[in-house]
């Protein structure tokens, strides 16, 4: 486990502003979390996506290695015999087998290459072992050939240990920049987050990287710092620490019988893209131990997750560069058509750039045809389109009504990577909903942003688009909002994306 260091904490203590006694100490602890906050962070790289993508390329490799010998050295001379495509594909398998029970495939064996080294060559060898002896007790040795089994063997681990040594160089890289790091923080402070701590460093080979923690007691219950570790302020500054840094772990070290504190937490922190997770060895009420999750060897409760994670995160993006490079090419003609009607109704530019929240409620620039005055362009949106809004152009009462002026964001799909086909729909940051913001009149409103927002959505196709002039329709869409990220699936989005154009022709609430 890393947590930030020496020198990082001297950065914090030469930007924070002087302070003395305890009526500066909370400017003091805003001001480290702060500067936390505006340390570099690379982006997360799933250990679990690359553990994945290292059994593909070694499935990959040792079938490849397996045919290319029997290409060369057995087909020429006997032809190409089925039977060494079929112990090819078996012990392919098996080989991906002992390797998973072997517990190989993880980042903490791909930090260790010659130890594990060692471990693969043997379960490379017992591969091998059980193939000799189903031969001899098959009596097929007459079928395969002995060069063919000794050149497999020697050729599929030599590119094994390869593959095992660019990982191991690509696992120190990432995590030396920090890709790998699990950026974690303590909520809770006291005897129970001391504990948690300690057990959490004892660990010699994690991913966690402790920032720090946050607790809303300010008396001698909860110190400055435990176990080395700043306290960083109240779960109020987390949710603004989240939104300022990567943060991907919570852990809480409350017991369970705080029900009400821990919920008025919760009910702060399920908004925010990130996995939460309630320290076990703390309460004194036991569940099964399949109840449990483990942190390294500390056992946790699992609260929340993050709502799309992993494969499901490449998958999503798979899909969305896919699909949308495709409707990019099947709509360019609707595109230019409509471009040069913009341009031809009145003077301007044909794009309108509009700041809106994205991810993690994050600003983002989203692309649009220009469907008002240019001397009328709201940018902010804080004054909503209505039926024959004096604003609007002749084209663009046309283009808003059928939504082609949303397709310009299929750049941001597909080049920015800022959007996603389908998602909650991006609104602008000053949007409002019978005179009052969104987040005004929607408990957990940004709950929506902890995936990236889409060009249609299920609210969209639902008829919860267009106008929302009173809090009814906006409660509603965040309603089907969120119904679509907790359901989420590549079948719910490609439903979606079907259903979206015979949505589009009910267009009551479009203007």
């Amino acid at each position: 486990m890393s947590a930030f260091t020496a020198d990082d904490l001297r950065e914090v203590e030469e930007h924070a502003p002087a302070r003395h006694g305890s009526p500066n100490e909370r400017a003091r602890l805003n001001a480290l979390a702060e500067t936390l906050a505006r340390h570099p962070s690379r982006r997360a790289f799933s250990p679990i996506v690359l553990a994945g993508l290292t059994r593909i390329v070694e499935a990959v490799l040792i079938a490849a290695s397996g045919v290319f010998v029997h290409s060369f050295y057995v087909a020429p001379v006997w032809g190409y015999e089925p039977a060494y495509y079929v112990a090819i594909f078996g012990m392919t398998v098996l080989a991906l087998l002992v390797f998973e029970a072997l517990d190989i495939n993880h980042v903490g064996a791909f930090r260790a290459p010659l130890y594990q080294g060692f471990r693969l060559a043997g379960g490379w060898t017992f591969v091998f072992l059980v193939a000799l002896a189903a031969i001899f007790f098959l009596k097929l040795d007459s079928v395969f050939s002995r060069v063919w089994l000794v050149s497999w063997y020697v050729g599929g681990l030599s590119l094994l240990l390869l593959v095992r040594g660019v990982v191991s160089v690509i696992v120190h890289y990432l995590t030396m920049i920090g890709s790998l790091d699990r950026r974690t923080v303590i909520v809770g402070g006291g005897i129970s987050a001391e504990q948690v701590l300690k057990d959490l460093m004892a660990q010699k080979r994690t991913d966690l990287r402790i920032c720090g923690f946050f607790d809303d007691r300010i008396d001698d219950r909860s110190p400055d710092v435990i176990c080395g570790f700043p306290k960083l302020g109240t779960v109020d500054d987390l949710v603004e620490f989240a939104r300022h840094t990567r943060l991907d772990l919570v852990i809480f070290t409350l017991p369970i019988t705080a029900e009400q504190r821990l919920l008025q937490m919760l009910r702060k922190l399920w908004v925010l893209p990130i996995d939460i997770r309630l320290a076990a060895h703390t309460n004194k009420l036991r569940f099964r131990p399949r109840s449990y999750s483990y942190i390294g060897n500390v056992p946790v409760l699992d609260v929340f997750d993050k709502p799309i994670a992993d494969w499901d995160v490449v998958l999503k993006i798979c899909f969305d560069k896919l699909f949308g490079t495709l409707a990019l090419i099947l709509l360019a003609p609707v595109m230019a058509a409509v471009a040069i009607a913009v341009k031809l109704d009145s003077p301007g530019p044909v794009l309108f750039r509009q700041r809106r929240y994205g991810f993690n409620n994050e600003l983002i620039e989203v692309y649009k045809f220009r469907s008002m005055y240019v001397d009328q362009l709201d940018h902010g949106a804080k004054k909503l389109v209505t039926r024959d809004d004096p604003r609007v152009t002749r084209v663009g009462r046309f283009i808003r009504k059928a939504s082609l002026d949303e397709l310009p964001q299929l750049f941001n799909v597909v080049f920015k990577g800022n959007l996603s086909l389908v998602g909650p729909r991006p609104h602008a940051i000053t949007a409002r909903a019978a005179d009052h913001l969104y987040d005004e009149v929607v408990d957990g409103y940004f709950a929506r942003h902890r995936v990236r927002p889409g060009i249609t959505g299920w609210a969209q196709i639902h008829g919860w688009r267009g106008e929302t002039d009173t809090s009814e329709k906006i409660q509603r869409r965040v309603e089907h909002d969120l119904y679509y990220i907790e359901n989420w699936s590549i079948l719910l989005d490609l439903y979606i994306i079907a259903v979206t154009p015979f949505a589009l022709a009910k267009s009551d609430n479009a203007y």
